[in-house]
């Protein structure tokens, strides 16, 4: 326990930000005047501050056995300088891989998959509401300049998708998992599309089936509570966007998701498949305790595969990989955004999830996600997980197909579209469009 003490002296004396912790005992190591203090009231968690294991800290944190004070971005600074190795290096081997896919195949039943995402999902809608962007976007934003607030990066990123997709009016547009509706009603009211979203979040669902009546949408967007692999239809899609749900899917169901994809979307139609990715090609989560951080306080059934991963499933799924795009600092600084959104309304955060759980159970869920999103944003940062999207079509098999021979699909294989200007296609859009000039190249 000494030596342990002894590193965790030199450790701390090391650190960017000045930090000071104060043992079971009373006892304080480090910064007389520190910008981190962090109160153990255990020595299980004084030594996995020592060992480097972060997640486990973070556990305790969770658990009211770790007292923080300080700002989230200088706690995440301490925290990664505490790590002793490269936390996407942790294998296993090839017997550990077996176990994993074996645990994944039990695991990401519909049953299963439904409570996984209501954990989290159905948290509290006014929760959520304090620290996403008005449209409720849960997923990477898109920074076309670097001054765009949160919401205007947002609102370029549904741009973004609803342009790759190359959507035109009157097309059948299939949003999987489709959150608060942000992308699902942008691209009815902006493009014009017939648009179907489907959500296992109870909550979500009520959102934005108030939000198509509000709009008068009724009729030409439709939400569905309904499980992918149960989804009903009697026509095709043109175009299906899956944003920030294919991590739920699970490794060992990866191929059958893009097979069942393949199934919804028409021959030469396209898919956008936008999601976290592994930074590590082999690790099936992160190490030093963080992956059993997430798995347990914030995204349980969650798995990441590295886009080489991906893209393989892909084509066993029957879909060709047109274009694919990393925006993984773009998830980074949409964390930050989150973060210090969230960080600046603690008190209105406490107050929804005391009132909705209780202070026990509320505290816990608010120091989860405190952790969570300022954690998550230091690891796009430093690559240990990315944000992929990924264009795919379903080839139609008529080689006269398209603009080129052999183009098979609507593609045009190139990305000038992606970026020209456009007149809107919606007959009565209800809002504004996106006020980021939509010609501009990033």
């Amino acid at each position: 326990m000494k030596d342990l003490m002894k590193s965790l002296e030199l450790s701390l004396a090391a650190s960017p930000v000045s930090v000071q912790v104060q043992l079971p005992d009373g006892k304080r190591l480090g910064a007389v005047d520190p910008e981190v203090r962090l109160g153990f009231k255990d020595r299980l968690s004084m030594v996995a501050l020592a060992m480097g294991e972060i997640g486990n800290v973070g556990a305790a944190i969770v658990e009211g056995r770790v007292a923080i004070e300080g700002s989230m971005r200088h706690l995440m600074t301490v925290a990664t300088s505490l790590l002793k190795f490269d936390p996407t290096s942790e294998t296993g081997g090839w017997w550990h891989r077996v176990v994993q896919r074996t645990r994944s195949m039990a695991a990401h039943t519909v049953l299963h998959d439904a409570r996984n995402i209501q954990f989290h999902y159905d948290l509290s809608d006014d929760f959520y509401a304090l620290w996403l962007d008005p449209r409720r976007v849960y997923s990477c934003a898109y920074y076309r300049t670097q001054d765009l607030s949160l919401a205007m990066a947002q609102e370029a990123k549904l741009d973004h998708i609803c342009r790759k997709l190359h959507l035109q009016r009157g097309e059948r547009f299939l949003d999987i998992g489709a959150g608060w509706g942000g992308l699902l009603l942008w691209a009815a009211e902006h493009y014009g599309v017939d648009a179907t979203g489907i959500t296992l979040s109870k909550n979500q669902f009520a959102h934005v089936q108030r939000l198509i009546e509000e709009r008068g949408l009724a009729g030409r967007v439709r939400m569905k509570l309904v499980d992918y692999r149960e989804l009903k239809t009697d026509e095709l899609f043109d175009k299906i966007a899956s944003v920030g749900m294919f991590e739920h899917v699970g490794r060992a169901q990866m191929v059958r998701y893009f097979q069942t994809v393949h199934g919804l979307l028409r021959p030469g139609g396209l898919l956008m498949n936008h999601g976290i990715t592994a930074g590590g090609v082999d690790n099936s989560q992160l190490g030093a305790g963080m992956g059993d951080f997430i798995e347990r306080y914030i995204f349980p059934g969650g798995e990441l595969l590295h886009v080489s991963t991906v893209q393989r499933d892909m084509a066993l799924g029957g879909l060709e990989m047109v274009d694919t795009e990393n925006l993984r600092p773009h998830y980074a600084k949409t964390l930050w955004a989150w973060s210090d959104a969230l960080e600046a309304r603690l008190d209105e955060a406490t107050a929804i999830l005391n009132r909705q759980y209780g202070e026990d159970k509320g505290g816990k869920a608010l120091r989860a996600y405190r952790l969570y999103l300022a954690g998550s944003a230091i690891g796009f940062e430093r690559g240990w997980i990315a944000l992929h999207q990924m264009l795919a079509t379903r080839p139609s098999g008529d080689l006269q197909t398209g603009t080129m021979t052999g183009a098979q699909s609507v593609y045009p294989f190139t990305r000038d579209y992606m970026y020209a200007p456009r007149e809107a296609a919606a007959d009565t859009p209800s809002e504004k469009p996106s006020p980021t000039p939509l010609s501009a190249t990033p």
